[in-house]
């Protein structure tokens, strides 16, 4: 008998279930899923909000086209938030490529926001304002590159954690920019309001005479610019196989520590770029709320883009879409401004599932697969008609 339950004891059960990687889809497949996963995510958001607010889930739709396509200064600011959140997930790229988890964007992009802003307010009227511009810029490059550049030399030579090391930075960022506004508005307001707003010296030019326009027009260079980085030169090759295996790279001749500092270097840049857009191409203001968090969003858009510049313009046009028709709709709806960060959520939690189910399937043991059968069966129960004993018959009779 002791033996007989020792036997039992060792005989390895299947478990439950167990997920497999499936072969990578094919292009047209994968894309018909990105679209099905946009219409399930837009009909979830409609029935969220018709069960919030009965009626509504036809004007949930018409509300959302008209809070981002009404006239052309808001299919404009579409396209400036589309940008401005792209441009972040660029930044966030090579690094992502190199498995640095840059979790700091928010904190680079208000740092370099904070060099343009020293710069144009201290230096207008002083310099010619084309002079001007092009200093706001170099300092909110210069500003972003030296903030990144800390994690980037403490990873290289110390290997520290750089996901906690940028995370915490976040917050540092957020509290120089707030010691720095009260110093410049010590009335306590913390409102550093509109920088030159009768000169408009270091603001960027309006382009036929639409705003954001050189904004837009800016970053589809830098896509292109980081795609041709990443695909086709050397150092988007390097950071690639480093990424993989940093062994790998050693032996094949690569500096890796080199290759880290040089990569942050590219994404601090970028991050100043974006500093710079907001400071002097937007808001023309300061405050530690500028960046609105697409520090953190642009790290969702880089993911679901699968580091592809030209791929996250999709996800990038999407987010920022629901943003701007979400609050539109909210508004309308009075559901208060917490209702379009619900609506990002819901699409994102559509898109990270779809993304799973494209590449793993969940395999259940038989054992799982006829429990699952009885509480069918049991559900299903009330809803099969029952046979009449006069078929029965009729049956037996045949």
């Amino acid at each position: 008998m002791i033996k007989q339950s020792v036997k039992k004891a060792n005989v390895k059960r299947d478990p439950l279930m167990h997920i497999t990687r499936l072969p990578d889809p094919k292009t047209w497949h994968y894309w018909v899923s990105k679209l099905i996963s946009v219409i399930v995510a837009l009909l979830l958001c409609a029935i969220i909000t018709t069960a919030m607010a009965p009626g509504s889930f036809g004007k949930f739709f018409k509300y959302l086209g008209v809070g981002t396509f009404s006239n052309n200064l808001q299919i404009l600011r579409l396209f400036q938030d589309t940008a401005i959140l792209l441009l972040i997930a660029l930044a966030l790229t090579p690094a992502f490529k190199m498995k640095f988890w840059n979790i700091g964007a928010e904190g680079q992009v208000l740092i370099g926001a904070l060099g343009a802003t020293i710069c144009m307010k201290f230096m207008a009227g002083s310099v010619p304002n084309g002079l001007l511009i092009f200093l706001c810029l170099a300092f909110a490059i210069g500003f972003s590159i030296i903030w990144a550049l800390i994690p980037a030399v403490f990873k290289a030579f110390f290997n520290t954690n750089e996901t906690l090391f940028t995370l915490m930075m976040n917050y540092l960022a957020a509290g120089l920019v707030a010691y720095f506004v009260f110093v410049w508005v010590p009335n306590g307001s913390a409102v550093l309001g509109i920088i030159n707003p009768d000169t408009h010296d270091g603001w960027l030019p309006k382009l036929f005479g639409q705003d954001y326009l050189i904004n837009i027009i800016t970053v589809a260079v830098v896509t292109v610019l980081i795609f041709v980085y990443l695909k086709f030169s050397k150092h988007g090759y390097e950071l690639t196989v480093v990424g993989e295996s940093q062994n790998t790279a050693r032996y094949v001749g690569i500096n890796v520590k080199k290759t880290i500092i040089r990569t942050l270097i590219l994404s601090g840049a970028v991050c100043g770029l974006v500093g710079f857009l907001l400071v002097n191409g937007t808001s023309h203001t300061l405050n530690a709320d500028l960046v609105g968090g697409r520090g953190f969003t642009g790290i969702l858009v880089a993911w679901l883009g699968h580091f592809n510049p030209f791929e996250m313009i999709f996800t990038a046009f999407l987010v920022a879409f629901i943003t701007l028709g979400g609050s539109y709709t909210g508004d309308i709806l009075k559901f208060g401004n917490a209702y379009s960060k619900v609506l990002i959520g819901i699409f994102f939690f559509v898109f990270i599932a779809s993304e799973f189910f494209l590449k793993y399937k969940i395999n259940f043991s038989v054992e799982a697969q006829a429990f699952f059968r009885k509480v069918g069966n049991f559900f299903s129960k009330p809803f099969k008609k029952k046979k009449s004993p006069e078929k029965d018959l009729e049956n037996k009779e045949e």
